[in-house]
């Protein structure tokens, strides 16, 4: 069954798809903000906020949210990202009005208790200890810092700890009352529920939501450049990225190809070049990210100090070679990994509502499946080159290095690689 939207008089929308297959279902609240929408001197609120959502409201205590979800057999999440912030449940079918009431709370009735904020202060900071050490996951922070300098799309979405410890209850309330107004959240359910219902219930439920504020984010402007980090660990962790498109641009649905199929699977060209050929690398990969009015592409190797001399040139070269030529077999591969992974993502419940929610915010409608996958069969080997010579040869390039970095080849030189 297809999607179904409504939309209530203070603007909130809800969207549901019905699964009659399924015993339970999947609820959630996708909110318009994210990392990207934080001053400087607040970076990381939205993350602290995301966790402190749980941790009591005027009704229920830290441990009674915890126990009410718990006792029906369900579960609680959300995470940030940097245009995004979402809090999901997963019920049984009949626990729909609990995971409603569950999240409107959450999101309308927060107190931020003093104690309960130092508590979860803490949690964030060793979050944070754990992110730095984690080169493989650090790195990425430190590409999206190259990528867009000084500018809130290129801080981190966790925060430095030093301020992250600082934040009182004020600076959570405030961020909150000007960001989660009723028209920058969209409710979503899948599973086996019905929409009018779920629009009932929303309508109940989410009755406290402050007016909407004017909303304006500061554009993403990709930047590029090189940023190198000695440390001392057995392995060297890279990115090399180039400027990407936004999720509205033409090319959108071509770059998810190019990227599965440059560095997407074992089948990928570089992970046949650099792994399977060389022996280079245990991780490499290509991967896309697209924002609003932005994005990035890139590709993540780890690799031993004897090899980072070699990996560099082998990634540049095998990159270039898609600005000549994409096999028809080639992009016949990428196609199908892309479709399994999306008609796959159906049988989810809450691969449905992260589908949903995300159209609803960048799209302003969900998507149909039929229509995604007809867009990825239009691509052809001719889009993928023209965006390939797009990505390479009309952006500057973007390294990002951390570990033993003493062989790691100067950055004129790699972007020399790319003309």
């Amino acid at each position: 069954m297809s999607a179904r939207v409504t939309t209530l008089p203070n603007g909130l929308r809800i969207v549901s798809e019905e699964m009659a297959g399924v015993e339970t279902a999947s609820i959630g609240v996708w909110a318009d903000v994210g990392a990207r929408d934080e001053r400087i001197e607040i970076n990381g609120v939205s993350h602290l906020l995301e966790h402190m959502a749980f941790k009591g409201t005027e009704r229920r205590t830290a441990q009674g949210i915890a126990e009410e979800i718990e006792a029906v057999g369900g579960h609680l999440n959300a995470y940030t990202s940097r245009e995004q912030t979402a809090y999901y449940a997963k019920v049984m079918k009949e626990d729909v009005s609990l995971a409603v009431d569950l999240l409107a709370d959450i999101l309308q009735h927060s107190v931020f208790d003093p104690e309960e904020l130092k508590r979860e202060q803490q949690v964030v900071v060793q979050e944070i200890a754990q992110a730095h050490d984690t080169p493989d996951d650090i790195i990425f922070d430190y590409f999206q810092e190259v990528a867009f300098p000084d500018q809130p799309m290129g801080r981190t979405i966790l925060g430095p700890a030093e301020k992250v410890e600082a934040y009182d209850r004020r600076v959570l309330a405030d961020y909150m009352g000007e960001h989660y107004a009723a028209s920058r959240l969209v409710v979503v359910g899948a599973g086996r529920l019905e929409h009018e219902r779920l629009v009932d219930l929303a309508a109940r439920a989410f009755d406290a939501l402050p007016k909407a504020v004017a909303h304006s984010r500061p554009p993403a402007r990709y930047g590029g450049g090189e940023m190198r980090r000695e440390r001392d660990i057995e392995q060297l962790h890279l990115i090399l990225g180039f400027d990407g498109i936004p999720f509205a641009d033409e090319s959108f649905t071509t770059l998810q190809l190019f990227s599965t199929l440059l560095g997407g699977g074992m089948s990928s060209r570089l992970f046949q070049e650099v792994r399977e050929k060389r022996g280079l690398a245990y991780a490499v990969f290509a991967f896309a990210s697209s924002y609003i009015d932005g994005g990035t592409f890139g590709v993540y190797a780890g690799t031993s100090p004897d090899d980072a001399e070699e990996l560099v040139p082998v990634m540049a070269d095998e990159m270039m070679k898609t600005c000549e030529a994409i096999t028809d077999a080639e992009l016949a591969r990428a196609r199908a990994q892309l479709k399994s992974g999306l008609l796959m993502s159906l049988e989810s419940t809450s691969s449905r509502i992260e589908r949903l929610g995300r159209h609803m915010l960048i799209y302003g409608r969900p998507l149909d499946t039929a229509e995604i996958v007809a867009q990825i069969e239009k691509v052809t080997t001719q889009d993928v080159v023209r965006l390939a010579r797009r990505l390479f040869k009309e952006s500057r390039p973007s390294l990002a290095a951390l570990g033993p970095i003493d062989t790691l080849e100067a950055y004129d030189r790699v972007r020399g690689r790319f003309g």
